[in-house]
């Protein structure tokens, strides 16, 4: 092998052969020791984990799994070493074995993910482990690392490397800004993705094929830019994030959902054996926090979300960067205890505001975390004038949506409360000043 386009899955690309089809009808080259790691029980267990969870509750069709998403990326991967192959900066930096390791990392950078994964993160439990930690006992041990190994004589904790930790030269700045960067692997296929599994246009209208071939090095080279002719496509996926996470990822029904599970899960963590629980498919575990949380307000909640009758709670309050900031600032990226306190004590003025009792676990307060989203920044190379610039100071929208804290324009504060409560909470004369009061009781 004397060339990244000789690595047997990129050239599998034009070969037409042994392929396994998924949407929207795209053909994924899969040679033996691709099909090696598919077939580990690690790699299967995606296929029982849905990417998007709690969003099929309003995007009915939204079902698709971890297993078809690492399918795309992995593709993706191929398609972007083919491109920048002939990049000279590229191919004297990135060997081709580095090349097979980004492969086999694209197949895997969702290995650690459990079931409603992020939501889950998102509250910073202190027992609960990163899914990157996962993703390594994954990685180091079993049948997986064996195959890494023996099949591609790739050392798993270069995989490790690759996925968890900070990059430490030039090749591996290269290949992390593929896997995790502004217009990496990961985003470019799940934009589309979830966008075409959801039922909704969004995240398809960025030219794929027009952002892959403008794929260069930027200036410094150590990381991903692309050239003037791949400007336009690249704004519109900055513009496709944004709308889907608007639209779809913090759609207000959504969200509901995802403040359910969570307080459910926060009620719950410490009756669980977290470990074993974060090894099962979504079903399995499903099952495990409906007996936890069986007969208690937990269950209850849950019920809401996995019983045969959906009901989520209703929105009473929606505050953001830009309607009542005051108490938006005054929520915002609370670490999560905090805001189950809020909650309570919310329920406690309430009661007494309605003269009948308001439960704690009938009130949720839902608020963007601590962590922010990646910002968007890149070079855009001008070929003409061999010139290279910040995306941000050539492109209105890159300004806009990516430069400024994207977060605060899609990340909204939102109070939920149980559907039987909603009406008559709505019509109280001063629910602002009610909130406030609960915030003070709680700082």
């Amino acid at each position: 092998m004397n060339a990244i386009r000789d690595i047997p899955e990129v050239a599998a690309l034009d070969a037409r052969r042994s392929l396994v089809r998924i949407p929207p009808e795209t053909d994924v080259p899969l040679t033996d020791r691709v099909r090696a790691v598919i077939d580990t029980v690690e790699f299967r267990r995606l296929a029982k984990i849905s990417q998007l969870g709690l969003v099929s509750l309003v995007y009915p069709a939204a079902i698709h799994t971890r297993f078809e998403h690492s399918l795309g990326v992995y593709r993706l991967a191929l398609m972007y070493l083919k491109q920048l192959a002939a990049d000279e900066r590229f191919a004297k930096s990135v060997s081709p074995h580095n090349a097979e390791v980004l492969i086999v990392a694209a197949l895997l950078h969702d290995i650690g993910h459990w079931p409603f994964c992020h939501a889950i993160e998102d509250i910073r439990l202190p027992s609960v482990p990163s899914h990157e930690l996962l993703a390594n006992s994954f990685l180091l041990e079993g049948d997986l690392a064996d195959v890494l190994r023996h099949d591609w004589a790739i050392n798993p904790r270069d995989v490790v490397a690759l996925l968890s930790e900070k990059p430490r030269d030039t090749t591996s700045r290269i290949l992390a800004s593929m896997i995790s960067g502004p217009i990496d692997i990961d985003k470019m296929d799940y934009l589309f993705r979830d966008s075409l599994h959801a039922g909704v246009p969004y995240g398809r209208h960025f030219d794929q094929h027009r952002l892959l071939g403008s794929l260069v090095l930027n200036r410094s080279g150590n990381a991903l830019a692309v050239t003037e002719k791949g400007k336009t496509a690249a704004e519109l996926m900055v513009f496709a994030r944004y709308v889907m996470f608007s639209e779809v990822y913090w759609h207000h029904a959504v969200r509901s959902a995802t403040a359910m599970l969570q307080r459910a899960f926060y009620m719950l963590h410490g009756l669980l054996n977290l470990d074993t629980l974060f090894r099962m498919t979504e079903g399995n575990m499903i099952a495990e926090l409906e007996l936890a949380g069986d007969g208690a307000p937990a269950g209850e909640l849950l019920g809401g979300l996995f019983g045969p009758v959906r009901r989520l709670y209703k929105r009473l309050a929606q505050y953001s960067f830009i309607e009542q900031r005051e108490l938006y600032d005054r929520l915002a990226r609370r670490p999560y205890p905090w805001l189950a306190a809020c909650a309570e004590h919310f329920a406690s003025v309430a009661s007494t505001a309605l003269g009948r009792v308001v439960a704690p676990h009938e009130v949720l307060f839902d608020a963007p975390p601590i962590a922010h989203e990646v910002q968007f920044d890149i070079d855009i190379y001008f070929p003409k004038e061999d010139r290279y610039r910040q995306f941000g100071n050539v492109s209105p929208v890159v300004r806009t949506l990516a430069e400024k804290q994207f977060d605060d324009y899609v990340k909204r504060v939102r109070i939920f409360v149980h559907p039987r409560l909603a009406d008559d909470l709505r019509r109280l004369n001063n629910l602002p000043g009610l909130i406030s009061q609960a915030i003070d009781l709680t700082e």
